[in-house]
């Protein structure tokens, strides 16, 4: 596939080098001649020096050829426009934007283009090692009717399966986080104790599934 990306800052630059280690073939823009450094002497896709919401510009990386779009510099505002000109100017259908204001990605989000609300994630991911209590969404759907979180459960689950887990509360357990590696769970899989678990749910259920999630399982169960 070719993939487009705009913005060669650290994270243009690690994403364009990542993707062409994979075999993709890779352009990217940016404002800045010197950014095109980041990439290392080894990059072999295209360096594109222009304004990454330009039609020209996008042209001349690829993108009615692109399977894929990233909007990775550190605007908001050319993130988004980008990302809505490759979406509606090319019909591109894989496209991201990274959105530093969390209201700005949550709205974006809705309107159908995937975001990636960096400073918001980093925050959440740290709070949720900090103070693991309640539950942090990790996606919502456009509707805003179900989401995925990632909900703490207390010491009393450990040693139980999943299928109570999700019995009790009527949630389905997406994944499991075991030491820093993901797992899908079966229904004869056991909490353990250091799991972070990751539920998809109704939104309007959060208070009730976080409950039972601190309770933990009803007298007997197993």
């Amino acid at each position: 596939m070719h993939i487009v990306i705009m913005g060669c800052g650290r994270v243009g630059a690690a994403l364009a080098t990542s993707l062409e280690r994979q075999g993709h073939t890779v352009a990217v823009i940016d404002q800045d001649p010197t950014a095109f450094r980041r990439l290392g002497s080894g990059f072999g896709g295209r360096r594109v020096n222009g304004v990454g919401f330009d039609q020209d510009t996008l042209r001349d990386a690829g993108i009615e050829d692109a399977g894929a779009f990233a909007a990775v510099s550190s605007g908001d505002n050319s993130n988004i426009i980008a990302a809505r000109v490759a979406r509606e100017m090319f019909g591109i259908e894989n496209v991201a934007a990274r959105i530093y204001d969390p209201r700005r990605a949550e709205v974006y989000q809705r309107l159908g283009i995937p975001t990636v609300a960096t400073v918001r994630w980093t925050a959440d991911q740290m709070l949720r090692r900090l103070l693991p209590s309640g539950a942090e969404p990790l996606w919502r759907d456009p509707s805003g009717g179900v989401q995925l979180a990632e909900v703490h459960a207390s010491a009393a689950w450990i040693g139980h399966k999943i299928s109570t887990l999700q019995e009790e509360t009527g949630v389905r357990v997406a994944f499991l986080t075991r030491l820093g590696e993901a797992i899908l769970p079966t229904s004869q899989t056991v909490l353990q104790e250091g799991d972070l678990v990751h539920v998809m749910m109704r939104t309007d259920d959060i208070q009730k599934v976080e409950a039972v999630f601190a309770e933990g399982p009803e007298e007997g169960g197993h």
